[in-house]
């Protein structure tokens, strides 16, 4: 009688732990993936993956491709704003002042891969996400180079081999890298033909801005980038970060 007593309270305690847990207690996350340039075939499953890595990890994802969802009364629900793959202008006038807003009232922006090809005329957004778009080698786009873990104590690199880290995607080239960056991962241009950095080639990275946190990550290009366990271990990384769960 009196176990089951115990488990009845149990379970009631269970229940009511998950009766409180609502989607509103959980980190809320807006996944932006509008371009109005090229749109990589790969977003449609970066989405999945987030959505999985949500329900995993206790947070929560809003995924949009209307900008119209940058406004001052919206944003106040996110933790974290991440920019997937998007391309070109993106935002509006009023929706870029919203997201300036955001940043400056503490919130996190993450970019994954073509989040750098994105808002030219907009130099705040430059600095914020730490470089632009250059370019990238052809003849094939994707190919295996390697990378250097920089900072090995990060909570988006610790899980990477100690030195060199190699992988295959679609390795950018940038240009106006913010010297305000720290740099997680950088890409060693003698592994692979292609690169225009030189030695000084970061290909992930974080930094403070404006009172938020950043998080850029180059790779992403790719489906199968998202089924490769140590990539998506770099982007809940990279998640947890933002989310200020380091």
């Amino acid at each position: 009688m009196k176990k089951t007593i115990l488990l009845s309270l149990s379970l009631c305690c269970f229940l009511v732990g998950m009766a409180q847990q609502t989607p509103s207690d959980l980190d809320q996350v807006l996944v932006f993936t509008k371009t109005s340039g090229f749109r990589h075939k790969s977003i449609e499953t970066g989405v999945a993956l987030l959505e999985k890595l949500a329900r995993q990890n206790n947070f929560e994802i809003t995924h949009t491709e209307d900008s119209l969802a940058f406004n001052t009364g919206n944003l106040k629900h996110y933790k974290m704003v991440l920019f997937l793959s998007t391309t070109n202008d993106v935002l509006g006038p009023n929706e870029q002042e919203a997201l300036k807003d955001f940043m400056h009232a503490g919130g996190s922006f993450m970019g994954i891969h073509a989040a750098t090809d994105t808002e030219y005329h907009w130099p705040w957004y430059g600095e914020m996400i730490g470089a632009y778009f250059s370019g990238h080698p052809n003849g094939p786009n994707v190919r295996e180079a390697e990378m250097k873990v920089i900072d090995p104590n990060h909570v988006s690199t610790k899980m990477l081999p100690e030195s060199t880290w190699v992988r295959t995607d679609e390795w950018y080239n940038y240009k106006n890298l913010s010297n305000d960056i720290h740099v997680l991962l950088n890409l060693d241009e003698t592994s692979y033909d292609g690169g225009t950095n030189g030695a000084h080639h970061p290909i992930a990275w974080y930094h403070e801005f404006e009172g938020g946190r950043v998080f850029y990550t180059g790779g992403g290009h790719t489906k199968e980038s998202y089924s490769e366990p140590l990539f998506v271990a770099h982007l809940l990384g990279g998640i947890n970060y933002c989310l200020k769960r380091d």
